[in-house]
């Protein structure tokens, strides 16, 4: 049976905000200056029974670890990066929730059309998974087997939640894996290109250069393939630098898993919201978890225009926020 073209749709978790970028760029440049370790003192052998060590990172990537802890210390000490709910200084109604819903699900983040990636909203159908989510997680040979166990057990976590929000089958897994999860360095997210052309067939030029030559502006970033005939998900490929200090890295986690599910989106109106790219929330909030289940709500169907769902928004909406007060 002839399937329909996959459509490719990227997503990514970017620095924003031009006085942050020249305060961070200032820290990447003296890491990067700084000279390099000239040797070391032999090490006696590793008795059997020690755990195999991480690979050193390399010195690019240790220019970016004191980047991104920068970053991070930064956005703190502005208020972002918030782990609250956001309930008592951003409420909001059941109208806020459809129009912001309707922003996030119904457009994507890039137009790709022209073989170039370019930020600019463009309205599409509504799309989502029909086959169940199961999430290969992929480690750069710099994470240690420790950290390995904290952050399976973390993403296992996040998206047990997160079929409990929507009603629908997402979890890890070993085999018949359907969406990519990378967690590497950036020497890794270089070499990545055989790995994203036999995981996400059919990827464009475009696409697969915003992988392998991800700024530094770029925490992390989401790849999904999409059925243009069904607008039912197939594939999803994410990557998520593994230099970055511990909130930065959950709230990759948390947009770009949410935003492979199929909520492509950031819109500057989304508050409180992780799909926004204000920064000002780093975890997924109620509101996140309201469009979620809006999103996979059976009343919705894959192929949806924004004016034929509308109604129905409104009436999902009313139901999870209580109507407009």
């Amino acid at each position: 049976m002839a399937r329909a073209p996959l459509s490719l749709q990227p997503s990514l978790k970017a620095l924003k905000g031009a006085a942050l970028l020249v305060a961070s760029a200032g820290l990447l440049a003296a890491c990067v200056m700084a000279p390099a370790p000239q040797g070391r003192a032999p090490q006696p052998p590793q008795a059997r029974s020690q755990k195999p060590k991480a690979a050193a990172p390399s010195a690019a990537s240790q220019a970016l670890r004191a980047y991104y802890a920068g970053v991070q210390a930064e956005l703190l000490s502005l208020g972002l990066m918030r782990t609250d709910t956001g309930a008592k200084d951003a409420p909001f109604s059941a109208r806020i929730l459809a129009n912001n819903f309707t922003r996030i699900a119904f457009f994507d983040e890039f137009d790709s059309s022209s073989g170039t990636l370019v930020a600019r909203p463009t309205e599409k159908r509504l799309r989502r998974w029909g086959n169940p989510v199961r999430v290969g997680l992929n480690f750069s040979a710099s994470v240690t087997k420790d950290q390995r166990a904290i952050e399976t057990a973390r993403v296992r976590s996040f998206l047990a939640r997160l079929s409990q929000v929507t009603g629908h089958s997402i979890q890890l897994a070993n085999s018949g894996v359907n969406f990519h999860l990378h967690i590497l360095d950036t020497d890794e997210i270089r070499a990545l290109g055989p790995t994203v052309r036999r995981d996400a067939p059919g990827i464009g030029a475009a696409e697969l250069q915003s992988i392998t030559n991800m700024p530094d502006s770029t925490y992390c970033q989401v790849t999904t393939s999409i059925d243009e005939a069904s607008n039912l998900i197939e594939r999803a490929f994410a990557v998520i630098r593994a230099e970055h200090p511990d909130l930065l890295h959950l709230s990759c986690l948390h947009e770009e898993i949410s935003q492979g599910l199929g909520l492509p989106n950031d819109s500057p109106q989304a508050r409180p919201s992780i799909f926004n790219d204000d920064q000002e929330f780093a975890l997924l909030t109620p509101m996140d978890e309201m469009m979620l289940k809006m999103l996979y709500d059976k009343r919705l169907s894959p192929g949806m225009t924004a004016a034929e769902a509308r109604p129905i928004i409104d009436q999902l909406a009313d139901a999870l926020v209580g109507g407009d007060s």
